[in-house]
């Protein structure tokens, strides 16, 4: 099955960046980090537009994305849920917010990377810790690296319905396990997921891993959790909730 990027980023209605500006999505917070090694820090949100990839979509899915409107324009309108908006004018927003820490998400952020990089220049002067959450399909670039205290990277594995070809891109998982600052975030509905994980993990050697139950519900994600609890510790793998779901569901900008 195709990417959809292509035919979503021809679409005469999905907004162009110019020099210091960003195609987002949402700017939000103060909130808490919700998942991987920071959660619970306070922190702001950068979610940036667009995505190569269409999890959830494709045979064979388990679980979907949670955020749909940044990329599926089959159901969502980028007219509706993108703008493009200075640098400037984001540090602005995440100055107010008076935060120690900002996460810069997506959809797939990385596609922007050469233009997030006034940004992460920005939050470096400030003091700011900046986390990248990606799908690892796109390397990043050497000042990118610089620039970011962690990448948590989120391969894709059979349950997102992305084929294996279009989801791990190996140049790109040995460039982030490369940087030293990478932790593999794997998306799981079930503990037969894991055994799959585990051959993903040790045939391009990525390391840390921790896992993440899928879910839009409170009650969906501590079943899941509760379900892969057990079988994540005895591969000697590290486990996160979604603690933003606990807190307010699938409530957009929190």
């Amino acid at each position: 099955m195709p990417s959809r990027l292509g035919s979503t980023l021809a679409r005469s209605d999905v907004p162009v960046a110019g020099p210091g500006e960003l195609i987002l999505s949402e700017v939000f917070g103060p909130t808490f980090q919700g998942e991987g090694r920071s959660l619970g820090q306070r922190v702001g949100f950068v979610r940036l537009g667009t995505c190569n990839l269409d999890c959830g979509r494709g045979p064979g899915a388990t679980w979907a994305c949670d955020t749909p409107y940044t990329w599926d324009w089959e159901h969502y309108s980028p007219g509706d849920e993108l703008a493009v908006r200075s640098v400037d004018d984001v540090v602005a927003q995440l100055t107010d917010m008076a935060v120690a820490a900002i996460v810069v998400t997506g959809g797939e952020p990385l596609i922007q990377q050469r233009r997030l990089v006034p940004l992460l220049r920005a939050a470096a002067d400030r003091g700011w810790a900046v986390e990248v959450e990606t799908n690892g399909t796109i390397a990043p670039l050497p000042e990118v690296v610089g620039l970011v205290s962690r990448f948590n990277v989120s391969p894709k594995v059979r349950g997102s319905g992305v084929p294996a070809a279009r989801a791990l891109r190996p140049r790109a998982l040995a460039a982030f396990g490369d940087t030293g600052k990478a932790v593999f975030k794997f998306v799981a509905s079930e503990p037969a997921e894991l055994d799959e994980i585990g051959r993903v993990a040790a045939r391009w050697r990525l390391t840390p891993i921790m896992i993440m139950p899928a879910g839009t519900t409170a009650d969906e994600i501590v079943r899941v959790a509760r379900e892969l609890a057990d079988p994540v510790l005895v591969r000697g793998w590290d486990l996160t909730i979604r603690l933003h779901v606990l807190l307010w569901g699938d409530e957009r900008g929190r």
